[in-house]
């Protein structure tokens, strides 16, 4: 077009930015070049607000898929546990259920935490605050097992037991309390149990959480029966959590801890006790020295599993009790060894 190289620049710009020529037509050299400045920058203007709309549409639209994608997986459930912060004490909760194979949904408001978590069929983790969202209020429901608080701040626990306590009522709810302090104040706020980790840790924070779902049973039978009793505890999917030796008239038992609810474990021990013939004779000393008495503290998922096992144990062995206490238990074996 034989244009010099600002009016080509000019014409190009103008163009391609799809500007047009308008009423006003710069004619001399500062003016195209401002022109062009300006027909660029107002594109670029342009694109980037364009660009920040864009990008917070697909966050938002990412965000609404994955909170779809969690609640179908919640719905899904048969049952669940919820943790409300993942802090230390947190994920020593999380790791107790998660070893006994429990649903458990995460509410945790810090994203770097949230990572350190990976999400599965048994774990759902919301990247949210739930002092300042009332889902925790709706999944809180007949479905929840428990609600498990486990955040730092004091404060923050008592409003969370208040949201959840005014619209679930039953809901079983244990908190966490930074300081002995505000044990009062949470329990007058609707928590169930209150647990210190300056008194009791993580450990004890996860049997307060599934007390109605734990079962001691006291029981009479030979060595030679371990392994059945295990195989029945297991097919119920429960999870053997210890076993207490009676003592004749003692009422502190020896506790051998075993937290476990898969059988091959259950097979190992049997055939340790097949293969080892002292380990056998040490077993049997023991099972005759408590008089062959001893307990057995099981989780399962629900009362109605464990009055199913507790059923089923009855056909199978002799079972002295149900849930009883340690002065109960020695009164029994005291008067047994009277009658011996």
């Amino acid at each position: 077009m034989k244009l010099n190289l600002v009016d080509s620049v000019y014409y190009a710009v103008i163009t391609m930015a799809t500007v047009g020529y308008g009423d006003y037509t710069p004619h001399t050299g500062i003016q195209k070049i401002f022109a062009t400045t300006l027909a660029i920058g107002g594109v670029a203007l342009l694109a980037f607000v364009f660009n920040i709309m864009l990008t917070n549409f697909q966050d938002k639209m990412s965000k609404y898929s994955q909170g779809a994608k969690k609640m179908k997986a919640i719905t899904g459930m048969k049952d669940y546990y919820i943790i409300c912060g993942l802090g230390r004490v947190g994920k020593v909760v999380f790791n107790e259920l998660n070893q006994r194979n429990q649903n458990v949904i995460i509410i945790e408001k810090d994203k770097e935490k949230c990572k350190t978590i990976e999400e599965s069929q048994n774990v759902v983790i919301i990247n949210d605050d739930a002092i300042e969202d009332d889902l925790i209020a709706k999944l809180a429901g007949e479905k929840c097992q428990s609600v498990i608080i486990c955040t730092g701040d004091d404060v923050n626990n008592v409003f969370i037991v208040l949201t959840i306590r005014e619209t679930n009522p039953d809901a079983w709810i244990v908190t966490r309390a930074s300081k002995l302090d505000n044990i009062k104040r949470l329990r007058k706020a609707g928590a169930d149990k209150i647990v210190s980790p300056e008194i009791i840790g993580g450990e004890d924070l996860y049997y307060e959480s599934t007390r109605p779902h734990i079962l001691r049973i006291t029981v009479k039978h030979e060595v030679n029966h371990i392994y059945d009793e295990f195989k029945t505890i297991v097919k119920h999917g429960c999870t053997l959590e210890n076993i207490e030796y009676h003592l004749p008239g003692i009422e502190t038992p020896l506790i051998r801890e075993i937290k476990t609810m898969k059988l091959h474990e259950g097979r190992k021990f049997q055939d340790r006790i097949d293969t080892h013939k002292e380990y056998r004779i040490a077993l049997e000393n023991l099972y005759r020295t408590v008089n062959l008495v001893h307990s057995h503290l099981i989780s399962g998922p629900d009362k109605a599993t464990l009055n199913k096992l507790l059923k089923d144990l009855e056909k199978e062995e002799e079972v002295i009790g149900v849930n009883l206490t340690n002065r109960e238990i020695a009164e029994i074996t005291s008067k047994e060894i009277k009658h011996g």
